[in-house]
């Protein structure tokens, strides 16, 4: 038994699934797990005789990385292409006609990424899965996204055993860090998330989040904006206690907050 990592939309909706192998084989798979929110799926096929691509660290990749993508590009099967990594931390607001309720935070490169692409992987010199190839800019040249591999990692334990992911939520709405915010809020720096409001008796008002609040950790990860808290919150588990970093004019303070459910909506 093999498990494969693809897209989301690559199976979405599919009823019959085929994956062909180099060696001329096809052979038919089955969801096992799958989230849209990121557009991760992970299939199962009953083969002998394959050989799995060791998974990297997407996180020790560096902007002019040389990678190297492979996919289908078009019906092309087995295409390789090469590039670098030309950014990191695109999110939904970078990439247009992503799913709004959405957890992106893609790597960006020039090697050519084109439809059917998708579900293919994005490879470092070593040979390690970096990323999977995800999405493209219309009309540009050398502008494509790649989910990275630490994302996936994360999910992965959850897919393979609920075949889906159960939320986690802190309740409070963010924004980034403005100039003027750092300035009104007396903080050094643009990072963290801004907490613009606290939802009634959610764990955030328990725990004692407050308005105007920057939220700088989140577990012993460090939140530069509002997705990363977001991405972060929505990975803690329902009913864990989290560790919550927060900023308050010249102080800065630990709270522990018991995480709750965070519902799935269609939106």
């Amino acid at each position: 038994i093999w498990y494969l990592l693809t897209n989301h939309h690559v199976v979405d909706g599919a009823t019959d699934i085929t994956v062909g192998f180099a060696d001329g084989r096809e052979l038919p798979a089955r969801i096992v797990g799958t989230d849209k929110r990121t557009d991760v799926a992970v299939l199962k096929v009953d083969a002998t005789n394959l050989s799995a691509l060791p998974l990297g660290d997407s996180d020790d990749l560096l902007v002019g990385d040389w990678v190297v993508a492979i996919g289908n590009p078009f019906g092309l099967s087995h295409t390789v292409s090469a590039g670098i990594i030309s950014a990191k931390g695109r999110t939904r607001d970078d990439v247009r006609g992503l799913d709004p309720a959405g957890y992106f935070d893609f790597l960006q490169t020039d090697a050519s990424i084109n439809p059917g692409n998708s579900g293919g992987p994005l490879l470092n010199l070593k040979g390690e899965v970096i990323g999977i190839n995800a999405a493209i800019r219309e009309n540009a040249n050398g502008i494509g996204f790649a989910i990275p591999m630490t994302m996936v990692k994360q999910l992965l334990p959850m897919l393979l055993r609920d075949g889906k992911l159960r939320r986690s939520a802190l309740g409070v709405i963010v924004a980034d860090v403005s100039m003027d915010q750092a300035t009104r809020l007396g903080r050094p720096t643009t990072k963290g998330a801004w907490v613009k409001g606290v939802q009634g008796s959610s764990p955030a008002e328990k725990c004692g989040v407050e308005v105007d609040d920057v939220i700088t950790g989140f577990n012993g990860n460090a939140v530069s904006n509002q997705h990363h808290l977001r991405w972060y919150a929505s990975i803690g588990g329902v009913g864990q206690v989290a560790t919550v970093r927060v900023a308050r004019g010249k102080k800065e303070v630990e709270l522990k907050c018991t995480l709750t459910e965070l519902p799935e909506t269609d939106g």
